[in-house]
């Protein structure tokens, strides 16, 4: 993995060894690819084992991470210095001109400037924090809460948003006063001011007129372009589940190569969770060569605390999993690069709940008298709708006058509980239970708000991307010394589904209409037609199974009890219910602790 860190400003009279010590350590990291240091300034890129590209000019003012693309050609050493020329001319147009997925570092010695950027789409993460009038920033958090000028702990308000969304969505992190940047956003330190501003912001239309054919054909055009720039001079292999999006990839893919393309799946041996027939669908259709895992409990034990020690912050995303294994796979068979398909649902319109909010949209629609004045006192004020077919058009009436994106909280297991009778008081007493929904309000509200299939997507890109799916697969592709690449995030795709009509995405209750019918006539009939299934990890089955995976569970959540977060009858509670019928319903909170407990045990003995 490759990082970047350093720290820019004032400093005090902090002593400036430590600080060099602290700069020449990241976590995980032990080979130091370059470093520049100056009065008030320091900063190091390191590289480890699947590390993503870095480059850097001669005189260290300017570092790229990742893969960019300026004026048509990917961004090398060779180029850097007339990048740095135009960045210090004008860097929002710069930064608005960048492709790709990268994170940018640009330092003005006689300007006293520092420019920090991330891309689009938040491929790759930056955190930081402004102590002392100096900024520290990293591409690990726990990297910047460890800096001598920073030594933030653990928050109490990052615990409770982990608990909310299973990763500490951004801007927040898990640590006291230590930030992250949200895709497509600078930060730019000058004159002892900072400014923190997006530079570029997705171009949603509602497009009108659009012809099928050349739609489609447009769109065969862009995903081909998309994939030749992802795989570039390496000779990747592909994950593929079997889904829609993984088999366009390694589809395309293998239409391009010379040569079979390796493609690397995972199964389950439990009913409902394996996907394995779709992916062989695949390889039989592309002629790919394939290779398969599947995952046991044992695998997860023994992964449990390797996951948990990779990631900066808690992530409780527990495909994490199989990911890391299918990472591994391909390691092993000597893959540097690996393709992964996530995106396409977040920009094409395919997950449920586009198709399941726009029925309860119609209630919206409806006239404020008319639903607050008639409908919601005659049917949520009797008693005779908690009876028959009238109880389905009272729980219509309940979620439906809850308006986005609030209401696609409704399933959150906090959401659903009473909050005082699940945390301990003192908890509870510290943190803002709000926030979670504010930060989500603030990202769905960027979106044209008469688009409500858009303004879910644009959260979608943010939360379940960039804040979940994309760390998830980079941390785990970078613990098995694998690059993972995104092709379905490409710029060109991302501009292209973002000019796609409305009712192309999501038509009536059919998700990814356009994109489905673009493809069925490349992708097999059966992948098109399949309903969507996650790339989930059986462990609510498994815990009641398997002796050991239940002991690892049943440890860390005794552990987390002294914890004083959560009330401990509500811990209880939560173990008595996974031995009911909804194992795998009640397994996701109780591996969400127990991922939280494995992290805390590594990272922070205690909390703030």
């Amino acid at each position: 993995m490759t990082e970047i860190c350093g720290w820019f400003g004032a400093t005090g009279n902090r002593d400036e060894s430590a600080r060099r010590t602290w700069l020449g350590a990241p976590p995980g990291q032990s080979i130091p690819a370059q470093q520049a240091f100056g009065a008030g300034f320091g900063w190091q890129v390191s590289s480890g084992v699947g590390a993503h590209h870095a480059h850097v000019d001669s005189d260290g003012g300017l570092c790229i991470v990742g893969r960019a693309f300026w004026r048509g050609e990917l961004l090398e050493a060779g180029s850097l210095p007339a990048l740095r020329v135009a960045l210090a001319s004008d860097f929002r147009a710069v930064l608005g001109m960048l492709r790709g997925h990268f994170l940018l570092l640009a330092h003005e010695v006689r300007a006293d400037r520092l420019l920090l950027a991330t891309d689009r789409m938040g491929v790759y993460p930056l955190a930081f924090a402004d102590r002392g009038g100096a900024l520290v920033f990293a591409s690990d958090a726990r990297h910047v809460a460890s800096n001598p000028l920073v030594s933030a702990g653990v928050s109490s308000q990052g615990i409770f948003n982990y608990l909310y969304a299973h990763m500490v969505p951004s801007p927040g992190t898990i640590f006291n006063g230590v930030d992250k940047l949200l895709p497509a956003q600078y930060l730019l330190r000058e004159g002892g001011r900072t400014e923190r501003d997006f530079y570029w912001r997705m171009p949603y239309e509602d497009g009108r007129d659009w012809a099928l054919k050349p739609a489609s054909d447009e769109l065969k055009a862009v995903l081909a372009g998309a994939v030749r720039r992802a795989a570039g001079d390496a000779q990747p292999g592909c994950f593929l589940s079997g889904g829609t999006d993984s088999s366009t990839v390694s589809g395309v893919f293998s239409r391009q190569a010379n040569a079979p393309v390796d493609t690397y799946s995972i199964g389950f041996d439990v009913e409902g969770f394996d996907e394995m027939e779709y992916a062989r669908l695949a390889v039989r259709h592309f002629g790919c060569r394939p290779h398969e895992y599947y995952v046991t409990p044992a695998d997860v034990v023994t992964a449990v605390p390797r996951v948990a020690a990779a990631y900066d912050e808690p992530f409780g995303n527990a495909s994490a999993v199989p990911t890391l294994f299918c990472s591994q796979m391909a390691a092993a068979d000597g893959k540097t690069v690996l393709l992964a398909g996530d995106g396409g649902d977040e920009l094409f319109g395919g997950n449920a709940r586009y198709a399941k909010q726009k029925v309860f949209e119609i209630y919206q629609r409806l006239p404020a008298g008319l639903r607050s004045g008639l409908l919601e006192p005659l049917v949520l004020g009797s008693g005779a709708t908690s009876i028959g077919p009238l109880r389905k058009l009272r729980s219509y009436v309940e979620q439906a006058r809850i308006p986005l994106p609030d209401r696609l909280e409704s399933y959150n297991f906090l959401e659903r509980g009473d909050l005082a009778s699940m945390f301990e008081p003192d908890f509870l007493g510290r943190i803002e239970a709000s926030e979670p929904a504010m930060i989500a309000r603030e990202v769905y509200a960027r979106a044209p708000q008469d688009q409500p299939v858009n303004c879910m997507m644009h959260l979608d890109l943010k939360q379940t991307l960039a804040d979940n799916d994309l760390r998830k697969v980079t941390r785990m592709c970078a613990l098995a010394g694998v690059e993972v690449r995104y092709p379905l995030l490409d710029d060109e795709v991302v501009e292209f589904s973002a000019r796609v009509p409305i009712d192309w995405k999501v038509r009536g209750t059919q998700l990814r209409w356009f994109f489905k019918e673009a493809l069925k006539d490349f992708l097999p009939h059966d992948i098109i037609t399949k309903s969507k299934h996650g790339f989930g990890l059986p462990f609510g089955a498994w815990m009641r199974s398997d002796d050991k995976l239940k002991q690892l569970a049943y440890d860390s959540l005794i552990t987390f009890r002294k914890r004083r977060v959560l009330q401990t009858a509500y811990v209880d509670a939560l173990l008595e219910s996974h031995r009911t019928d909804h194992a795998n319903y009640y397994g996701v909170m109780i591996w969400v602790l127990m991922m939280l407990e494995q992290w805390l045990q590594v990272n922070e003995p205690g909390l703030n």
